[in-house]
């Protein structure tokens, strides 16, 4: 939880000093989304907004790049940044980018997953069915933290890949300026890479945590 609270006050406070810097350029997240995306061929893709702070996204079922209303209008390095981070994804899906691919595959395991880690120890709380120690609850909680788990750390890659793409194509297509833009835009991304690092590390720590008695019990 430490993790987690760290990693998403980092983003905001990374993303706020981003937002005061103007891009050079003038355009706005949804200008750069859209030449970026024509610039790599890419025209089947719909830019859409949502009101929300950094629940920007792209979703390859439906061939959409969503952007919060901030950065799908703002003229800042920071709303540069994302909807060129968004536009990597949706160049991955386009190249048939192997981890995005394998991200894809396994959305259907992994919300099952999360529905097991969820409501089984609620389920066993307030029934008292199993119990907290028992050898199938730990086993179902071991298995929904390990596909949990290596969700996150195959999302790792997607995400760092699209951070990676954005800050080559902005300085290139210059949308943005060398100096404090560019800089501006690094700070972000790593920034929002970091709470993708401490979902995986949670999930490990959680999957740790229910598999330990499972093996400590074995030796005895």
């Amino acid at each position: 939880m430490a993790i987690s609270l760290w990693a998403a006050a980092r983003v905001k406070s990374a993303y706020a000093r981003g937002s005061e810097i103007p891009a050079s350029s003038g355009c706005t997240g949804a200008e750069a989304a859209a030449k970026i995306l024509d610039a790599a061929g890419i025209h089947d893709v719909e830019i859409t907004e949502h009101d929300g702070l950094l629940g920007d996204h792209y979703d390859p079922m439906h061939k959409r790049l969503v952007l919060s209303t901030q950065n799908y209008h703002g003229h800042s390095a920071a709303a540069l940044g994302v909807a060129a981070h968004e536009c990597g994804h949706a160049i991955q899906h386009k190249i048939a980018y192997a981890p995005l691919q394998w991200r894809m595959a396994a959305v259907g395991a992994t919300t099952f997953a999360s529905q097991i880690v969820t409501w089984l120890p609620l389920l066993g709380l307030f029934t008292g069915l199993g119990g907290f120690t028992s050898h199938t609850y730990l086993m179902l909680m071991v298995a929904g933290w390990g596909i949990i788990m290596l969700f996150n750390l195959v999302t790792l890659p997607v995400e760092f890949d699209a951070s990676r793409r954005a800050l080559q194509i902005l300085p290139k297509m210059r949308f943005i300026s060398p100096g404090k833009e560019t800089q501006a835009v690094d700070s972000v991304l790593r920034a929002a890479a970091w709470t993708y690092v401490a979902a995986f590390i949670t999930s490990l720590l959680y999957l740790l945590w229910h598999l330990l008695p499972l093996l400590l019990g074995r030796r005895h």
